[in-house]
């Protein structure tokens, strides 16, 4: 996911004169397209059960079908990432749909464990060219509305993965098969929405990329600061599953009922997707990198309160609400520090699936040393170098771009 650099007065990337990259329906198409790699990821969590009994699986290769997901998903994102620039958008988008379509229709359809994992890893390749490519044109493709656009595109996400979780409550379990059907059939209309889709990259206008001593300047940082836009990504996703996954469990020790616990968890879930919504039109007027630091001590604060017993399902969905705009605007933020770096998008958007990856086993290890009721200190830590690390980008990219 490109991004953009934090300047007192953001400049933006700018989109070739006349080249529009989206038309309004693949505006619409894309984002639905974003509902349903939500609704893609959140599917698995709920048919686990239904997983073992099929299977006779234990709960750890029941958990697999996840893990294959996020595999094929980093596999997905640095596949694209290859192919971006050298196959034309719509191929990559629509091979993208294809490849999720036939792993979910593999996944409902495989007679044995093994033969799920291979669908659900073939799934997560197109998955992963969706969240690479649809996040990558994003970034360039509406101007200085860019970071706007993409908190749109990404709370689409939050919806789908809201609504995976009721329609697998909804029929049951049992008959996730005949979801995973549906949504493989989901896919095939957007493929027609493809004509939308300007089919080249789109170019930086002239003077976007700054003078000849400031690209020096900027090259000579350019891997510190591409390092450090890992690191946010890595930590603020691992904030967002370890909130995700440990919540219910810290509300329950702190004395909270179950019911209670994953209603608020929703809660938070719901809000994230809210914050994303809300954020849209304060990025027409404020920088990335002052929202990010916003969010981010936001996010700080909230979860140094989440460690109070009675304010814990307040703060958590203060949490969600804060965190929400970090992932999409960073990437335009990123687009404008290293605008040559093109594999600059693709380390943020595999360091964001890692991230997800790497938080259940770590914050599970430092839960046992530390206890359960210390889940939101934990990840209170993890957010203050998050704010940390935005504030180093916010002077790092001011000064590359100030350069003589």
């Amino acid at each position: 996911m490109p991004d953009m650099p934090t300047v007192q007065e953001v400049k933006h990337l700018q989109v070739a004169s006349g080249a529009r990259v989206f038309s309004p329906a693949a505006v619409v198409a894309s984002c639905f397209g974003f509902m349903l790699i939500g609704a893609l990821q959140a599917f698995y969590g709920p048919a686990i059960p239904a997983f073992r009994e099929e299977f006779g699986l234990s709960p750890s290769a029941a958990g697999l079908g996840l893990s294959a997901h996020f595999t094929g998903g980093v596999a997905g994102v640095l596949l694209f990432d290859r192919l971006y620039g050298r196959m034309g958008n719509r191929r990559i988008l629509g091979l993208s749909y294809l490849l999720m379509g036939l792993g979910a229709a593999g996944f409902a359809l495989a007679p044995n464990w093994p033969g799920c994992l291979a669908a659900a890893l073939l799934a997560g390749f197109g998955f992963g060219g969706i969240d690479y490519g649809l996040n990558q044109l994003f970034a360039v493709g509406f101007g200085h509305r860019s970071t706007a656009m993409l908190n749109i595109l990404n709370a689409h996400f939050g919806i789908g993965a809201i609504l995976g979780p009721a329609v697998i409550a909804t029929v049951g379990a049992e008959h996730y098969p005949a979801v995973f059907l549906a949504f493989a059939a989901a896919n095939l209309p957007l493929l027609l929405c493809l004509r939308g889709v300007r089919d080249r990259v789109p170019q930086p206008a002239a003077g976007t990329s700054g003078g000849e001593a400031g690209g020096s300047a900027l090259g000579r940082s350019l891997g510190s600061v591409l390092a450090v836009f890992v690191a946010l990504y890595v930590l603020h996703v691992g904030i967002e599953a370890g909130v995700g996954g440990w919540e219910p469990t810290h509300l329950e020790t702190v004395g909270y009922g179950a019911g209670a616990a994953a209603t608020a968890t929703s809660v938070y879930w719901l809000m994230m997707t809210v914050g994303r919504f809300l954020v849209a039109p304060i990025a027409l007027r404020y920088s990335p990198g002052t929202i990010i630091a916003v969010s981010c001590a936001g996010t700080t604060v909230c979860l140094l309160l989440a460690a109070v017993p009675w304010l814990a399902p307040y703060a958590y969905a203060g949490v969600g609400l804060f965190i929400a705009p970090i992932f999409p605007t960073g990437l335009p933020w990123l687009n404008e520090a290293a605008p040559r770096a093109r594999r600059a998008g693709a380390l943020v958007i595999a360091a964001s699936l890692v991230g997800g990856v790497a938080a259940g086993p770590t914050l599970g290890k430092a839960i046992e040393w530390s206890g359960v009721r210390a889940v939101p200190l934990l990840l209170c830590a993890v957010s203050a170098l998050c704010l940390l690390a935005t504030l180093w980008l916010i002077r790092a990219t001011t000064s590359n771009s100030s350069a003589p």
